[in-house]
């Protein structure tokens, strides 16, 4: 309709010059008909009739295809309303029907999932009241003792310094062995809370430090590998690979009953890689869930630490065949 229209108005504009120019040679004809013959002047004047006439009845069929291809446009533009409305329609359809199907099938999963999430959450919150515990009971037991122990010393010392000059001086000698065995203490717990390395020299001369202290006080020897160009990591990747590793070595030292274990870390492109190997004793999926609170927890939280940093998590272990961690962590969450 459009190619139509647009043919016939080039016809009328084509009419329209010609009906003019022969408009003009019968004025000219009209003023010097004395200078033409009857036959030029007849010629003239059914040449204007016949392009009058032409003119007239394209002008009509324009104006009958102007008005039929501007209602066939609204007709279309109804049309794509009418489609755009059908297609959301459609799609809300689609989703009110996926989410119903879904839960459906899924309903148990979901279940599942709430209970994991409930169960994770419990032992979460007894995990962190069982950390304050012993950190509490290592300060009273350790530091607060010694400060303790180092007020009266020093109080001793005071009264010794007037009646017996060199007793008094083994005694602040003995004082200050104390204070240094203090210092070494609260330093411990200020590491197992944070390594302070993390922020001062990153994770890879942090995780060789606590490898390097595994070894020195494990029946176990830990190997540790690094693959790849250090890149500057984000403060919670490096507290949770560490964490991880941590975790992993404390189950090896306490349930693996293995004699050598790997840890290697490799920087890719995009990602932090991280496997965890020993050969110990292994244990299947059913022991894992009947395993103790302390290593349910611990595996359960290396996971948990995993996916909420986008990453995967996987175990593969097997009775008599050891166990191994593998990690894969997004360098840019």
């Amino acid at each position: 309709m459009k190619k139509k229209t647009d043919e016939i108005i080039r016809e009328v504009d084509k009419l329209t010059k010609l009906e003019k120019d022969i408009r003009y040679r019968l004025m000219i004809v009209n003023k010097n008909f004395r200078e033409h013959s009857e036959e030029e002047i007849k010629e003239v004047y059914e040449k204007a009739k016949e392009l009058q006439l032409q003119l007239m009845i394209k002008k009509n069929e324009e104006q009958i295809l102007i008005e039929k291809r501007n209602e066939l446009e609204l007709r279309l533009k109804a049309a794509r309303e009418t489609l755009k409305k059908a297609e959301k329609l459609m799609s809300q359809m689609a989703v009110i029907l996926g989410y119903l199907c879904g839960d459906l099938r899924n309903i148990h999963l979901q279940l599942e999932d709430i209970k994991e999430k409930k169960h994770l959450g419990i032992k979460v919150i007894q995990a962190q009241e069982e950390e304050r515990y012993r950190l509490s009971r290592e300060i009273h037991d350790g530091p607060a003792q010694i400060l303790a122990n180092l007020v009266l010393k020093s109080e001793l010392c005071e009264k010794l310094i007037d009646i017996d000059t060199e007793k008094a001086k083994k005694e602040l000698k003995a004082l200050r062995e104390v204070m240094r065995s203090s210092l070494q203490d609260v330093r411990k717990i200020i590491y197992d809370l944070r390594p302070m390395s993390l922020d001062d020299l990153g994770l890879i001369p942090t995780v060789e430090r606590l490898i390097a202290q595994y070894n020195e006080t494990s029946d176990t020897f830990v190997e540790f590998k690094f693959f790849g160009e250090k890149v500057k990591l984000l403060p919670i990747v490096e507290v949770a690979i560490f964490r991880i590793i941590q975790e992993a070595l404390n189950n090896i030292k306490k349930h693996s009953k293995a004699t050598n274990a790997l840890v290697k870390i490799e920087f890719s492109d995009n990602n932090i890689n991280l496997v965890i190997r020993d050969n110990g004793i292994g244990f299947s999926k059913e022991s894992l869930r009947k395993a103790d609170e302390d290593r349910g927890y611990g595996l359960m939280s290396m996971e948990e630490r995993v996916t909420l940093l986008n990453g995967k998590f996987e175990i593969n272990s097997s009775p008599g065949n050891g166990t191994k961690i593998t990690a894969t962590i997004p360098i840019d969450i």
